[in-house]
């Protein structure tokens, strides 16, 4: 099925938020923090108002309601009053005539601080004596998980080894921006670039002091989001919205590229020291994990960002005996959020390599060493989670194995020699599905369905499409749940007042929790029309006793037949409801914090990599050849938008491991653009080998379950163990830059 967005996105018909304007209309700028941690003593537009077009200040004294973002802590100030705690922090808002008005108004506010001392490196927060940002010990949240012995007991062979990984930025095209509407009766509305439009409610209503009925949040087209756009548009939004409050006029605040690299949110470093203990015979036996977060300055999502890394820590494997520990710890830096991954990345790459090591250890090849101990349907999790069905992941590995022709591979591999080196890696992994126990509270979803009298569907949700492929995949579910011609279905925008509060589109839930919303509103509507089509069928003359068929947007007795628009003009004649409402809440879970022991997922999207790499020996670069993946995503509801998907996020992944390097030097970010943060683009790009496989998840839609994020996830392990498999040198840090590499290279042949 061709995508409902792709026309209007290739021939530029598609409305961004900056392509929006509103008579009246005021543009905001922000004034920022130039160091890691201040005390504001005052802040001053004298100079501001002197330039043309002015407006006015906002300042934390605007704020009409609670000084506090309503995220998982209250702990981030929408602005902040005395204390700012990274460099590039909003301080006030200048509103001008002009864009470039409000940002040379905001280049001349002054401000009159006093540095003071600060913490950008988490060890050191954590640290008896450190500067305090965060409780007694800067530690956001921790979490623990032990099943079994907390000793790698009964294990002949044992690996060891520490692993760290850098930030990563999401490099969406569009940056983050917002048009705040002030309404009648105090009431306000924002369009933004958003993933969860339900987050902004709660923020604007907090910052305004307003009810959640007079917030009206409008998502506008998404110029790419992978997590960027989940929980810091709520700031943008109740920025600008503070703005046109004290305003009483529409005001667009849009970020610069630069302004975005400083402030918004990233994926975390981390920090990973993992041990693993298997039987001579190649059976793990025990698993010890300590993972640390860089959070920065605030927690915004760090507590969940962290539950879902130490879940999936141990990896996708049978162990008995499984001890993790998990901290996200507050540094003075901007604070990291929700990235593609949301956590599994970093510590993905920390187990995937040292299963590696193990395998070497123990002499086996280490994609049937993978396939030995995977997990299969009745296995336990880490959390002691029992596999009930929807596994996919020994399939996946056999795939890959066939597909990538492995063995072959790495026959060439070990005969590769000279300055060019080749390399094959493996990497396997498993994601939850939806939001999961720490998540739960937010995990249901609505939708409406409208059978219009034409015989057109409209349908409305309450999760985003960000590029993803969204309303493609819905438009389909709903298709096929009334028959209708697919090109008789469009997905709206979300809009908060035309649908329940649907949680955040994340965590890969989409298609599972908006696609059974859409199923529950179709089931009353369905009947109808399926009751009017066998009348208008029995008129035709086809015999009532006879069973009557649905598919491809027609009903059919024998030789007789309907459309779908005729079965819904004639409910429409007969005054039958033709709008429902429909929801859907996930399944249960659990989670004991004591122990970390509990059904963390309903369910599991499944994948395994292959990586061909080339290593050049005398300068450390890294070329990825080829990458094959097998995913398990439950049914396959749109094969195109799947493959999508998956080369999407492997050429992410790519980037992930060998080229996005943000670097800070003392909390001040060094490299905020594009020219110094190198993106992976379609000169890097690797052959892609997709193979999707469908282990049917009996509470999904149409047995789907989501897979978006697992793609990226396993990419870079996969790399790293390539590079490993070319050079013999195990790199113990992401991204594998070429400084890097030739460094790690250079170190091991001085060692020998």
């Amino acid at each position: 099925m061709p995508r409902k967005d792709a026309v209007q996105k290739v021939t530029g018909e598609a409305l961004y938020i900056d392509d929006y304007s509103y008579e009246g209309m005021l543009y905001a700028a922000a004034v920022r923090s130039p160091h890691p941690r201040i005390r504001i003593r005052s802040l001053s537009d004298s100079k501001a108002k002197k330039i043309s077009g002015f407006v006015t200040l906002v300042t934390t004294r605007d704020i009409p309601g609670k000084n506090a973002w309503p995220l998982v802590t209250e702990d981030y100030p929408f602005l902040p009053g005395k204390e700012s705690r990274f460099a590039g922090e909003t301080l006030a808002l200048t509103v001008a005539e002009t864009p470039e008005a409000a940002a040379r108004a905001a280049q001349a506010v002054e401000v009159d601080f006093t540095e003071l001392p600060h913490v950008t490196d988490p060890f050191i927060a954590l640290g008896k004596n450190s500067v305090k940002l965060h409780g007694p010990d800067n530690v956001f949240s921790r979490y623990v998980i032990q099943r079994g012995e907390a000793a790698l007991v009964d294990s002949d062979v044992m690996v060891e080894g520490t692993f760290s990984t850098s930030y990563q930025v999401h490099g969406y095209l569009e940056t983050q921006g917002a048009i705040a509407f002030p309404e009648p009766g105090g009431s306000m509305t924002v369009y933004g670039s958003m993933q969860c439009p339900f987050y902004v409610v709660d923020a604007v209503a907090q910052a305004l002091g307003i009810g959640h009925h007079q917030v009206r949040i409008v998502q506008r087209t998404i110029g790419g989001a992978f997590g960027g756009k989940e929980d810091v548009p709520a700031l943008v939004a109740a920025h600008a919205a503070l703005a046109a409050r004290k305003t009483g006029r529409p005001v667009k605040l849009i970020y610069s590229r630069r302004e975005d690299f400083l402030s918004m949110s990233r994926r975390h470093p981390s920090w990973t020291r993992i041990s693993y203990g298997a039987k001579e015979d190649g059976s793990l036996t025990a698993c010890r994990v300590r993972y640390v977060l860089d959070a920065g300055a605030y927690s915004t999502l760090s507590p969940i960002v962290l539950w879902r890394g130490a879940v999936h820590a141990a990896g996708p494997y049978r162990i008995p005996n499984v001890f993790i520990e998990a901290y996200a710890v507050a540094t003075n830096k901007a604070p990291c959020g929700a990235f593609r991954g949301f956590g599994q990345p970093q510590v993905c790459f920390a187990n995937e390599s040292l299963i590696d090591e193990l395998a070497l250890k123990l002499g086996m090849d280490p994609l049937e060493f993978r396939i030995k101990n995977a997990l299969r349907e009745g296995d336990r999790t880490a959390t002691g989670q029992v596999l009930r069905g929807s596994c996919g992941l020994e399939e996946a590995l056999v795939r890959v194995r066939e597909a990538s022709g492995w063995s072959r591979r790495k026959r060439q591999a070990r005969r590769s020699s000279g300055k060019i080196r080749k390399g094959i890696g493996v990497s396997a992994n498993f994601y939850g599905v939806g939001l999961g126990a720490r998540g739960r509270i937010l995990d249901r979803a609505g939708a409406q369905v409208q059978v219009l009298k034409d015989g057109t569907v409209l349908v409305s949700v309450g999760n985003t499409e960000m590029g993803q492929g969204s309303l493609t995949v819905l438009a389909q579910i709903c298709a096929e749940a009334l028959n209708a011609p697919y090109e008789a279905v469009r997905i709206t925008e979300v809009d908060t007042s035309r649908v329940p509060d649907s949680g955040p589109t994340v965590a890969s839930r989409t298609t599972l929790m908006s696609g059974n919303a859409i199923l529950n509103a179709c089931e009353p509507l369905k009947e109808r029309l399926w009751t009017a089509a066998k009348e208008l069928l029995v008129r035709q003359g086809s015999d009532i006793q006879s069973e009557m068929q649905a598919f491809s947007g027609r009903f059919r007795i024998g030789t007789y037949s309907v459309g779908f628009a005729e079965a819904a003009k004639e409910c429409w004649q007969k005054r039958e409801k033709m709008a429902e409402h429909g929801w859907y809440a996930a399944a249960p879970t659990s989670f004991d914090a004591r122990d970390g022991q509990g059904d963390a997922y309903s369910t599991y999207a499944w994948s395994a990599n292959v990586a061909e790499t080339e290593v050049d020996m005398e300068t450390g670069e890294v070329r990825v050849q080829k990458v094959t993946s097998a995913h398990d995503l439950g049914r396959v509801i749109n094969p195109m938008t799947a493959e999508g998907q998956v080369e999407g996020g492997v050429l992410q992944g790519i980037g992930y491991a060998l080229n996005e390097n943000l670097v800070y030097r003392d909390g001040i970010l060094l490299n905020p653009n594009f020219t110094d943060y190198h993106l992976p683009s379609t000169a890097e790009a690797p052959e892609f080998k997709t193979i999707l496989l469908e282990h049917g998840y009996g509470a999904g839609p149409y047995a789907a379950k989501g897979f978006g994020e697992t793609p990226l996830i396993g990419v870079a392990p996969a790399v790293a163990n390539a590079v490993c498999d070319a050079t013999g040198v195990r790199m113990p840090q992401l991204p594998m830059i070429p400084e890097t590499v030739w460094s790690e290279l250079k170190k091991n042949a001085e060692d020998k």
